[in-house]
């Protein structure tokens, strides 16, 4: 991947995204307030509060079954909250759903790709750049001019992408031909090529090796220049590296939130994972699927 913007983007140490001691947090980009979920009996998220500020890289961890696929849900518009607030900019979100996401300026990539194994890396990428497109279905029926001119704008938007996410040399390819690391890397592109200012990234480093998970980590810093970015992910060092806060959720409830040298050491953070590894014992274990956490 290169690194977008002109920041460093090997940490959050000089990147200048955190906010400066003493001087009042911006107003929330994006933010939940007391949400509850239930599913039959269960309640996945208990009253569960996070605001993503402008420029941020706010994490969401804990142990499997804590609720963080649930919180992601509910903020993709997934999952409709039993209880509590969904709000932009200040103004409530009444109707969340996936399909008017793009239309405000937030993006998503999920822990199953998604990829239309039909189309190449292009056009899975121009998917994304979609709310960009001015003209209609006749337009492009009738090849008129401007369907024309439409699709080359797209196309300069996926290609931009592309090259940000470091997949540009693979534009003719097909996304079942190239390895899997290559493959998330298209998928954050087609996300990406939505232009947004809020992006949600659901298990960006699973499957990708420990070179492959700091490079994601330096691109993800780099993004923060242009957007907020809201990251779930088991891989510690990745969150703790590149995050400017952190919410933490066990048992569907937040049981810690700040930066993450707070985080790092606060007793419920440490109960929370001792108590995931306590119940693993010698079992294989799942290391890394948080899709049925409820």
């Amino acid at each position: 991947m290169t690194s977008p913007g002109t920041s460093e983007t090997t940490g959050r140490a000089g990147t200048g995204h955190r906010h400066a001691r003493g001087r009042p947090d911006p107003a929330p980009l994006f933010a939940v307030s007391g949400v509850t979920v239930r599913f039959g009996g269960l309640t996945a998220l208990d009253d569960v509060s996070l605001a993503v500020r402008p420029h941020e890289v706010h994490g969401v961890i804990g142990p499997n079954g804590a609720g963080k696929t649930t919180l992601f849900n509910v903020c993709c518009g997934f999952v409709r909250p039993d209880a509590g607030t969904i709000s932009r900019h200040g103004t409530p979100l009444t109707d969340l759903r996936p399909h008017r996401l793009a239309g405000m300026g937030v993006a998503r990539t999920l822990q199953g790709l998604g990829l239309f194994r039909g189309l190449t890396v292009t056009e899975n990428v121009m998917v994304g750049a979609d709310r960009f497109r001015r003209s209609g279905f006749v337009s492009a029926l009738l090849a008129l001019p401007r369907s024309a001119a439409d699709e080359r704008a797209l196309r300069e938007r996926a290609w931009r992408a592309m090259s940000d996410a470091g997949v540009a040399e693979f534009a003719g390819r097909y996304p079942g031909s190239l390895p899997y690391a290559v493959q998330k890397r298209v998928a954050l592109a087609r996300a990406l090529a939505a232009d947004p200012e809020l992006l949600l990234l659901d298990e960006p480093a699973s499957g990708l090796g420990h070179d492959e998970i700091s490079e994601l980590g330096a691109f993800v810093r780099g993004l923060a220049e242009r957007m907020s970015i809201v990251l779930v992910d088991h891989h510690m060092d990745l969150v703790m590296s590149v995050c400017d806060r952190i919410t933490v959720l066990d048992f569907g409830r937040v049981v810690a939130a700040g930066a993450p040298e707070e985080v790092r050491d606060d007793p419920a953070v440490v109960d929370a994972y001792l108590g995931e590894e306590a119940h693993r014992g010698g079992s294989d274990g799942n290391d890394g699927n948080d899709g049925n956490d409820g």
